[in-house]
Order: structure tokens, then C-alpha cells, then sequence
């Protein structure tokens, strides 16, 4: 294993990152090549957790001459957003000037050719200039995960239309419930803009590429067993793609759980600011109509609780770990088996 380190100047004198790029040398050059990075929300940590435990797994797999493909892992890829710190809070998400997401506006590109992204002491933001190198680490790649984590969730992936139901593998090599099919998001999240070129190719050549971003489960759900049965998953998924060699694993495809579009996702938000009492939990199976948060407004006033119902049958996948809420804020995602009527272009999330 090879470590690199990728120094970024800050955006005033005195300030800079450092991007930890770690590197394993293929043996073979017709293998599929793999790129893994974790944490670009830089709270979002089970991720990171996962790629913590694999990378032993793959230095043994190197010594003993089994890795095939190339493989790049950054476990950190967002130092700047780890670094965001706010009365105690740590705050990842958006960046701090912008209030950005860091996860959105990423350069849509229509080839592999990164020679016109900024380069790293280019007059642009620290943040824009971090993007662009992820994409030229990530693109040379035939297979790039982007894992994140939702707030209280079960583990689910996002793909890309295009690469359905190829991917069906690492759903069951994760033991994801639930696949987020996706066309196009209009947001450019990192996801996309790794697709985007991809998408350009023929058919046949787009049926051995994997693109996704991986929501490892909730934000608290870092812990030992939890990261080293991610990292199982991940090295199974790589073994069966031929990026490592290890005759001792077998992957079954046997995934079967929901594959929803984005515009069949229901985003119950709350329509007034208040505290949040669910009534379900994460995994549950509903019927149109059923209870599935109460918004109190007026504590100690039943008159002022607002209940919000599911708006058709489906799935609970993710619910808010927060408790007391703003007007407007997103509190669930349901998988519906039909078109949401409050479906909009773009992403399910700021």
C-alpha cells in the first residue's frame, strides 16, 4: 500500500488540508479497478468506520499477491468538512461560506478527460477545488462507491437506471433493503457526476461499471461489529467483481428488496415546527393512511397536535434523528409502489 498525501492551500494565508489517498497496485492490468471513499459529508462516519476495517483487509490481500485491479481508498474525503465544528455540534454537510452542500455542484463532464478541472492551486474555492480532485482520483475507475449514511436508516443504495439490475450484486453483498433508483438529479452529486461520462458509453461497456452512493444505515450506528461486517460486505463485492482474488468467498445475488424511483419516494415533511412523536420505525411496512408522526406545537394541548399520514402504502426507510423540528423539515422517507404526488425534479435532500 502506497500513501499519498495531497496538500490543498486554504482560501486565506495560514490554512490548508490534507487529502489521505491510499493506493494498492493491481497485478493485473485487464482487471476492473476500484475507487472507495467515505466521509464527504464529514459527519457521516459508519463509512469510514467500513474503511477502516477493510484496508487491513486488502493489505493482507496485497502481500500475499491477490489484488487484481488497481484500488484507491480515501477514508476521509472531506477534511475541510470534518474540520467544521459549531458550538459543540459537528456540522459536515454544507459548507460554512456557501452553505453549499458538499455533496452538490460537482463538474459534469462528458469524457474521462479531467485535464480541465481547476487544479489545486487554482483562483477557486478551497471547497471547488477539492471536488475536482475526488473526480480526478475517482474517474480512472471502472467500479467507484461513495459511502454516506442517512440519519436513522436502514442500509440502502442509489443507482443509476443504467446500471440496474448489474448492481443487484453489491445490494446483496451489503445486505442493503432497498435500492433508490435514479435518471437524473439535476444536482450533480459527486454519485452523478462519476456516472455522468460513463453513461456516454455503449451499452455493453456500461454493464461491468458500478457507480453509487451507499447510506451505511444512521449516523450513530458506528460501532466495531457494525464496521467490520461492512467491511466483509465490501471485500465480498470486490472479490466478486474480480478487483481481489480469494477462492475462500462466494457471493449469492440474492437481493430482493424494493427498487424505487426517486419520484415514488414520499418526503413527509413536517408542516409546522414542533416536537416530533413517530409512530413507526424504520422497516415498517405501511398502509396509505396509517399514522406516522405526530408534530406537537402546543405541549400539553392535544389541540395543537398536527399528525401527518402516509400518503399511499410502502415502506419506512429512513426517519430523523432529531426530535424537535422546523416548518418545512424533512422527517421521513416512504418507498411508494407509485408516482408521489408531491414528487420535484432534483434530489430527495438539501
Amino acid at each position: 500500500m502506497k500513501t499519498e498525501m495531497i496538500a490543498l492551500a486554504g482560501d486565506v494565508p495560514g490554512n490548508s488540508i490534507e487529502l489521505r489517498v491510499l493506493r494498492f497496485e493491481g497485478r493485473n492490468e485487464k482487471a476492473p479497478s476500484a475507487y472507495l471513499q467515505s466521509s464527504l459529508h464529514g459527519s457521516e462516519l459508519p463509512g469510514q468506520a467500513a474503511l477502516h476495517f477493510l484496508i487491513p483487509m486488502l493489505e493482507k490481500a496485497e502481500k500475499e499477491g491477490r489484488v487484481a485491479g488497481k484500488i484507491t481508498v480515501v477514508p476521509q474525503a472531506n477534511p475541510l468538512g470534518s474540520a467544521q465544528w459549531l458550538a459543540h455540534q459537528h456540522l459536515g454537510r454544507f459548507e460554512f461560506f456557501s452553505n453549499v452542500n458538499f455533496n452538490r455542484s460537482f463538474p459534469l463532464l462528458e469524457t474521462f478527460d479531467t485535464s480541465k478541472l481547476p487544479e489545486i492551486d487554482a483562483p477557486k474555492s478551497l471547497a471547488e477545488r477539492l471536488k475536482a480532485q475526488l473526480l480526478r482520483l475517482a474517474l480512472p475507475h471502472e467500479i467507484v462507491l461513495d459511502l454516506h449514511c442517512d440519519d436513522e436508516s436502514e442500509s440502502y443504495l442509489y443507482i443509476h437506471k443504467a446500471f440496474l439490475p448489474e448492481m443487484y450484486d453489491l445490494a446483496s453483498a451489503l445486505g442493503s433493503t432497498a435500492v433508490l433508483s435514479w435518471d437524473s438529479t439535476a444536482d450533480a452529486a459527486f454519485e452523478e457526476a462519476c456516472a455522468h461520462p460513463v453513461l456516454h458509453l455503449p451499452e455493453e461497456q456500461r454493464k461491468a461499471r458500478a457507480v453509487t452512493t451507499v447510506e451505511f444505515r444512521g449516523l450513530n450506528d458506528v460501532d466495531v461489529e457494525t464496521g467490520r461486517s461492512d467491511a466483509e460486505g465490501l471485500y465480498r463485492f470486490l472479490v466478486h467483481r474480480g478487483v481481489i482474488s480469494d477462492s475462500s468467498i462466494e457471493l449469492k445475488v440474492d437481493f430482493n428488496g424494493p427498487v424505487t424511483p426517486l419520484e415514488n419516494v414520499e418526503m413527509i415533511r413536517a408542516p409546522q415546527g414542533g416536537m416530533i412523536l413517530f409512530h413507526v420505525d424504520i422497516g415498517d411496512e405501511v398502509e396509505a393512511g396509517a399514522k406516522l408522526a405526530t408534530v406537537v406545537t402546543v405541549p400539553g394541548d392535544p389541540n395543537g397536535d398536527v399528525t401527518l399520514t402516509a400518503p399511499q402504502a410502502g415502506r419506512i426507510l429512513t426517519r430523523r434523528s432529531h426530535r424537535y423540528t422546523r416548518r418545512g423539515d424533512d422527517l421521513l422517507k416512504l418507498l411508494g409502489a407509485k408516482r408521489s404526488d408531491s414528487a420535484r425534479p432534483g434530489s430527495l435532500e438539501a
